[in-house]
């Protein structure tokens, strides 16, 4: 089993999409570090040899921030707009979609489970 930033990538699958599993890396880029690792985009993890996996791990280390770091570097970004009080800072704190998303339907996600208000009343027809 190959393991790359701290994460096991599964031996079954195609390389490309075995480094999708590390948080950080896309569908786009991971055929971008195989492309520059000048590994064939058919070969399946189990299949790569030991200097193959060192130089993905060597072009990941170089070029992309993953896993902690850029778990880190998120919610750093996240702390410094809710420490402003700027308007994104403000929705991140009320746990309300940042991105102009409307909320009076939708937005469940963000909101949570929706909490039925006691004493309100049923439209009847």
């Amino acid at each position: 089993m190959a393991r790359i930033a701290g994460v096991n990538i599964p031996t079954q699958k195609r390389a490309v999409i075995g480094l999708t599993y590390i948080f950080g890396i896309g569908s786009y880029n991971a055929k971008c570090i195989i492309e520059k690792a000048g590994i064939p985009l058919t070969r399946r993890v189990f299949d790569l040899t030991d200097a193959e996996i060192l130089k993905i791990r060597e072009i990941i280390d170089r070029d992309y921030k993953v896993e902690g770091d850029l778990r880190r570097q998120i919610s750093m970004n996240i702390k410094r707009v809710t420490d402003l009080g700027c308007y994104r800072g403000l929705r991140h704190r009320k746990g309300l979609p940042v991105r102009g998303q409307r909320t009076h339907t939708n937005a469940r996600t963000r909101k949570g489970k929706a909490v039925p208000i006691a004493g309100k009343k049923m439209a009847t027809r």
